[in-house]
C-alpha cells in the first residue's frame, strides 16, 4: 500500500549554487513501497561494486556528477582527465575497477568534440581494466540533431552510437533525445529518461497564476511536445505557423535524388517524373487564443534563440502579457544570454543537463532546474538490477 505522502506528491525546496544563483531543486522521490521507503537512498540502499568518474575535464562541468555522487552518498572515483600540450586527451584512473559497475558520467561543454573524445577514452581504459559493466550517464546527446540525412551528409548521431559501443559502453542513461528513434542507433541498452515531470512541477510551483497560461508550440515540429504538457497542466495549446524553420525542409533532406533537371540522357524519353511543389511559407499566423495569457513556449533544445525571441515578439503582438521559455537542455551558445536579456522573454528555465553557469552570470532571466534526482535513482536501479518502468510513470508511446 502507498503511503499517504505519496498521494500528497512532491514538495519543492530552493537550493542555492556557491557564486551562480538559484537552483530549483525538487524534494528526494517517494520510493514504490513500504519497504523501500524502509531504506535510504544513499549507498545503503546500492550493492557493492559501484563507481562513478564523470569524464569531462572542465571544472563547472563536475557539478552534476557531484550532486549525483552526493544523493547516492558515494564519493565521486578518482580519475585524472586532462589535455596535454599537444590538444590529446588523457585519462588516468586511479583506483582499481575490476569486475565493478562503473558509470561515466559526461556533460557537454562548449569544445563537444574534446567531449566526445573525453568520455570514448574513459569507456575504454575502463573495458581494458576490465570492469563489469560501464554505463555511461549523458544527459545530453551530443549531433542529436543530425540524425536524419540531409543532401550528401551524414547521419552523425549513428557514427556516435557506434563508436560509444565500439569503445566497450554496455549501457547509456541519456534524457530528451531530440528523436527518440536516435536509440534504434545502438546496439545497447538505452533508457532515455524524461525531464518533463519537473518542468511541469515548476510551472505548477513557480509561475504564478499558471492556470491563465497557454502552452505554445514555436513551429509545427514542436506542436506534440506542448500537446503533451498542456494536456498534463489541463491548459489550452497555441501553435506558430508560418516562421522561418530550423527543421527539415525538401531542400535539404535528401529527397532531391534524381536531381530536378531533366536528363533525357539518362531518362527514357517516355518517362517522365513528376517534380513535387515548391513550398511557400504562409504569413505568421498564431493558431489559438494567447490575448491576456501567460505564454510558456515548450522545447527540448534551446542554443541558437532567434526563433524563441521571433515567437516572443508574435506572442507579445498577439497580446500575451507574459512569456516563458521551458525547454530540457540549455546550449545558449554564442550571444544567446544577451539577446534573452534583451527580450520580450521574462524568463528561460532550463534543466542542468549542461552546464550554463556563464550564462546565468550573464542573464538572470535563466533559471534552472535540478534533474540530478532522476538520474540518481536510474544509477541505483540500474546497478542493483531493479525495474526500471517506476521512472516512466504516465509516459506514453507518443511521449
Amino acid at each position: 500500500a502507498r503511503s499517504s505522502e505519496q498521494k500528497v506528491g512532491w514538495n519543492r525546496a530552493k537550493h542555492k549554487l556557491e557564486g551562480y544563483g538559484s537552483t530549483w531543486e525538487p524534494r528526494e522521490p517517494l520510493p514504490e513501497s513500504q519497504e523501500a521507503a524502509a531504506t535510504s537512498p544513499a549507498m545503503s540502499t546500492t550493492k557493492g561494486g559501484l563507481v562513478i568518474f564523470t569524464a569531462n575535464s572542465n571544472p563547472s562541468s563536475r557539478e552534476l556528477g557531484r550532486r549525483i555522487s552526493e544523493r547516492l552518498g558515494v564519493e565521486l572515483g578518482k580519475v585524472q582527465v586532462y589535455q596535454e600540450a599537444n590538444r590529446e586527451t588523457r585519462v588516468q584512473i586511479q583506483e582499481s575497477v575490476r569486475g565493478k559497475d562503473v558509470f561515466i558520467i559526461q556533460t557537454v561543454c562548449r569544445d563537444v568534440n574534446t567531449t566526445i573524445m573525453e568520455l570514448l577514452i574513459m569507456v575504454y581504459a575502463c573495458r581494458t581494466s576490465c570492469a563489469h559493466k560501464i554505463i555511461g550517464v549523458v544527459p545530453y546527446f551530443p549531433y542529436s540533431k543530425q540524425c536524419k540525412m540531409r543532401k550528401r551528409g551524414s547521419i552523425v548521431s549513428k557514427l556516435l552510437a557506434s563508436m560509444m559501443s565500439k569503445a566497450g559502453l554496455t549501457h547509456l542513461i541519456t534524457m530528451d533525445l531530440h528523436q527518440k528513434e536516435i536509440q534504434g542507433f545502438f546496439n545497447i541498452p538505452v533508457d532515455n529518461l524524461r525531464a518533463s515531470p519537473f518542468l511541469l512541477q515548476y510551472i505548477q510551483e513557480e509561475i504564478p497564476d499558471y492556470r491563465n497560461a497557454v502552452i505554445v508550440a514555436k513551429s509545427p515540429a514542436s506542436a506534440k511536445r506542448a500537446q503533451s504538457f498542456a494536456e498534463r497542466l489541463r491548459l489550452g495549446i497555441a501553435v506558430i505557423h508560418g516562421e522561418a524553420q530550423d527543421a527539415e525542409s525538401d531542400l535539404v533532406d535528401g529527397r532531391h535524388s534524381p536531381p530536378t533537371v531533366k536528363n533525357m540522357g539518362a531518362i527514357h524519353p517516355s518517362l517522365e517524373i513528376p517534380l513535387l511543389i515548391p513550398k511557400e511559407k504562409p504569413p505568421i499566423t498564431v493558431v489559438g487564443d494567447v490575448g491576456g495569457r501567460i505564454a510558456i513556449i515548450v522545447d527540448d533544445i534551446i542554443d541558437d534563440v532567434d526563433s524563441f525571441l521571433a515567437a516572443a515578439d508574435t506572442l507579445k503582438e498577439r497580446g500575451a502579457y507574459k512569456i516563458f521559455v521551458m525547454a530540457t537542455h540549455g546550449i545558449l551558445s554564442s550571444d544567446a544570454p544577451r539577446l534573452i536579456e534583451e527580450s520580450a522573454i521574462d524568463a528561460v528555465v532550463v534543466t542542468n543537463t549542461i552546464p550554463h553557469e556563464i550564462q546565468k552570470l550573464q542573464c538572470p532571466k535563466i533559471k534552472t532546474v535540478d534533474i540530478s534526482m532522476i538520474l540518481s535513482e536510474a544509477i541505483r536501479r540500474i546497478h542493483n538490477g531493479e525495474s526500471m518502468s517506476y521512472l516512466f510513470r504516465n509516459i506514453g508511446l507518443d511521449d
